[in-house]
C-alpha cells in the first residue's frame, strides 16, 4: 500500500498576520492601549468581507449608538466638518454631494479604516482615469445593444476653446437609455470646409454602425447643411434633422428685432448692467425684491433674455418701490445720469406695455424650448403640434387680434418652413396616439400623410416591409386589436410613446419596431453642451487637454446619465407628461408668471 500523499494548501503565509506581538515593545503599547495596535491590519481574507446590507439589521436595536452614541456624534461631526472645509476650498458644487458615487467613497474609506493614504493628484490625472475610462466604456455595452434594436441618433456641435483659440466639434450618440459621448475633434482647419466636414461625419457614421444610425443632428450652419447633402447622398436610408433647440432660439432672435421687444429688451440689458454693477444697489434691490434676482441664467441667450424680461414684470411694483424710495434718494443715484435714466425706464409705462408684448410673443416659443432641450423624453411626437399650439398661444394671448402678432407669426413660419419643417416630425405626430385619436383630422391631412410615408420610405428600405407597415396602419387607425383594449385606451396620454407603443403593439410588430425608432428620435443637440465646461479648467499642452477632457466628458457624462435614470425610476411614473408641458395656455393674463415659470437646467 503506497504512503498517502501529503495535502498542502495554497495559502500565502508571506501575507500572514500575526496576531500576537512580536517583541515587549509591542506588548507594552498593546497593554497601553487596552486593544491590539495589529487589529486594523489587512490580511487576505479582508478583501471578502464587506459590512451587512442595511435590511439585515433593520429592526435590531443599535446598541453601538447606546454605547457610543455621544463619542459618535463628535467624530461624525469633526469628519463632516473636514468634508465640508474641502469642498470649500476645493470650490466643489455642493450637489456633487447627492451623488451615489460620493457616499460610496465615503462608505469605503470607512471599511478601510485608520491609515488611508489619500490619492494624489497623478493618480487622479493619469492611472484612475484611465481606470475608470475603462470601466465606463464596459457600461456602453447596453447601449450599444439599444442602439441595434431601435436606432440612434448621431449628435454633432462645435464650441471654440477661447483658452487656445481652438474650435472643436463633439460627437455623440443618442438613443433612448441617454446620450453617450464618443469623441471631440479639433477642426480649426476644416470647419469652414463643407467636404471635409462630410468625410468627418461619413466616418463617424461608420464608427457607429450605419445600420444603427437613423439620424444625423448637427445646428445649422452652411457647411453643415452642404455636409448633409453630401451625406444623405451616400447613405439614402439615413436623414438629416437641424438642431430644433437651435432653430428655436433663431425664432427668438428674430422676434427680438420688431422696434418694441427690441426696445424692451434693449432697456432690460442696460438697467441690469447698471445695477450689477454697484454692490450696495444690487443689495439695495434685493431688499425690495425679496431677495430676487432680475437676471436668471436659461439654457440659451435668448431664452436668458426673456426670463429676464419676465422677472422685471413680476417685479414691477417692488422696482417702483425702489426708485421712489427714500433709500434711493439718500444714495448717491440721484445724482448719476445712468441712475437717472434706470429711474425714467422704470417708471414708463411705455416700457412695460412693450415688456408685456415681448412676453406674449416669446412666451409658447421658450416652453417649445424647454420641450425640445429635455433630455430625459424624447420630443420627437409631440414637436409638430408644439408648433401649432403655441402659435395658438400667442393669437389667445392678443385675443385674436391678428396686426398685433403679424409679423411675429411669419418670422415663426419662416423658420418653420426651410428649416424646422421635416417629415419625421410628421410621422412623429402620426404615430403618436395621443393625438392620432383625438385629432384625426389633422392626423389625416395631406402634409402628415406625405412626411409618415416619406419615413417609412427612406427608413425601411425593404419593400415587403413597407408592404406590411402599410397594412398594419390600417390595424392602427381603427383601434383593434391590442389598441382596443382598455388599458391601451387609457394609457395613450398617460405613457410616453415609445412604451405605449412597446406595450400594445403586439398585434403590428413591423409597424411597432418602426414606430419606436421614430418616437425613440431626439429633436435636439444642446443638451448635453453643458458638460463642455469641464475642458475649460486645463490650460496645458493643447493635446492632452483635449485626451483628457474628452476623458473626463466620458466619465462625467455617464456618471450625470445614471444620475438620472435613478432619480427619473424613483418617480415611479411618467411626470413628465407631454401633455402637461403641451398645455401651453395664454402667457399673460396680467402675467401671473406662475403659469409660464421656466425649470432650465
Amino acid at each position: 500500500m503506497p504512503p498517502p500523499v501529503p495535502q498542502y494548501d495554497d495559502y500565502d503565509y508571506e501575507n500572514e498576520v500575526q496576531l500576537q506581538p512580536s517583541n515587549h515593545k509591542d506588548h507594552a503599547r498593546q497593554g497601553q492601549s487596552g486593544h491590539s495596535f495589529l487589529k486594523n491590519r489587512r490580511g487576505p481574507m479582508d478583501r471578502f468581507v464587506v459590512q451587512p446590507p442595511p435590511d439585515v439589521l433593520k429592526g435590531r436595536k443599535d446598541t453601538k449608538q447606546d454605547i457610543y452614541g455621544v463619542c459618535d456624534k463628535e467624530l461624525r461631526d469633526r469628519a463632516c466638518s473636514a468634508i465640508a472645509r474641502w469642498f470649500y476650498n476645493a470650490g466643489i458644487p455642493f450637489n456633487a454631494a447627492t451623488y451615489d458615487s460620493f457616499r460610496e467613497a465615503l462608505e469605503l474609506v470607512g471599511l478601510y479604516g485608520p491609515g488611508f493614504k489619500p490619492l494624489t493628484m497623478y493618480e487622479l490625472r493619469v492611472p484612475l482615469l484611465k481606470k475608470e475610462v475603462k470601466e465606463t466604456e464596459k457600461q456602453l455595452v447596453e447601449h450599444k445593444t439599444e442602439w441595434a434594436t431601435k436606432g440612434c441618433s448621431f449628435m454633432s456641435d462645435g464650441w471654440r476653446d477661447s483658452v487656445v483659440q481652438k474650435d472643436l466639434l463633439n460627437f455623440l450618440v443618442n438613443s433612448p437609455k441617454g446620450s453617450i459621448f464618443i469623441k471631440s475633434i479639433d477642426v480649426s482647419e476644416v470647419v469652414k470646409d463643407s467636404n471635409l466636414l462630410f468625410n468627418m461625419l461619413d466616418n463617424m457614421v461608420e464608427e457607429v454602425g450605419e445600420s444603427n444610425v437613423v439620424q444625423v443632428v448637427t445646428d445649422n450652419a452652411s457647411n453643415y447643411v452642404k455636409a448633409r447633402k453630401l451625406l444623405m447622398a451616400k447613405r439614402p436610408h439615413l436623414f438629416w434633422l437641424p438642431c430644433a433647440a437651435h432653430c428655436i432660439d433663431l425664432m427668438l432672435e428674430d422676434i427680438g428685432q420688431i422696434p418694441a421687444v427690441k426696445g424692451a429688451i434693449k432697456n432690460c440689458i442696460f438697467m441690469n448692467g447698471y445695477i450689477y454693477s454697484h454692490t450696495s444697489l444690487v443689495n439695495m434691490m434685493r431688499r425690495f425684491t425679496k431677495a430676487r434676482n432680475l437676471h436668471i441664467p436659461a439654457v440659451t441667450r435668448f431664452a436668458t433674455i426673456f426670463i429676464t424680461l419676465g422677472q422685471y414684470h413680476k417685479q414691477k411694483g417692488n422696482l417702483r418701490k425702489l426708485v421712489t424710495s427714500q433709500n434711493w434718494n439718500d444714495y448717491k443715484w440721484p445724482k448719476e445720469t445712468e441712475a437717472r435714466k434706470v429711474k425714467q425706464i422704470i417708471m414708463q409705462d411705455n416700457f412695460w406695455r412693450n415688456v408685456l408684448y415681448a412676453l406674449k410673443l416669446r412666451g409658447p416659443l421658450v416652453k417649445v424650448l424647454r420641450m425640445v432641450d429635455g433630455e430625459r423624453k424624447p420630443a420627437m411626437g409631440y414637436m409638430y403640434e408644439a408648433m401649432d399650439r403655441a402659435k395658438e398661444a400667442i393669437a389667445k394671448a392678443f385675443n385674436n387680434r391678428e396686426k398685433d402678432y403679424k409679423c411675429a407669426f411669419e418670422i415663426i413660419d419662416q423658420r418653420w418652413d426651410c428649416q424646422l419643417h421635416q417629415p419625421v416630425h410628421a410621422a412623429g405626430f402620426f404615430l403618436n396616439p395621443k393625438f392620432h385619436y383625438t385629432k384625426e383630422t389633422e392626423v389625416n391631412c395631406e402634409e402628415v400623410m406625405t412626411g409618415f410615408f416619406d419615413i417609412v420610405s427612406r427608413l425601411v428600405p425593404d419593400l415587403a416591409s413597407q408592404d406590411k407597415i402599410l397594412q398594419e396602419v390600417d390595424q392602427f387607425r381603427n383601434a383593434t386589436g391590442l389598441f382596443a383594449h382598455p388599458m391601451a385606451v387609457r394609457h395613450r396620454d398617460k405613457k410616453s410613446p415609445a412604451d405605449w407603443w412597446s406595450c400594445y403593439g403586439a398585434s403590428t410588430p413591423t409597424l411597432k419596431a418602426f414606430a419606436i425608432k421614430v418616437l425613440s428620435l431626439t429633436c435636439s443637440a444642446t443638451g448635453y453642451e453643458r458638460n463642455w465646461s469641464v475642458f475649460s479648467h486645463r490650460k496645458r499642452r493643447i493635446q492632452e487637454r483635449i485626451k483628457r477632457g474628452c476623458e473626463l466628458c466620458v466619465i462625467e457624462g455617464e456618471g450625470q446619465l445614471l444620475f438620472e435614470c435613478l432619480r427619473g425610476q424613483t418617480a415611479g411614473k411618467f411626470e413628465e407628461d407631454w401633455g402637461e408641458t403641451l398645455r401651453i395656455s395664454s402667457p399673460i393674463s396680467g402675467l401671473d408668471m406662475g403659469e409660464i415659470r421656466l425649470s432650465f437646467r
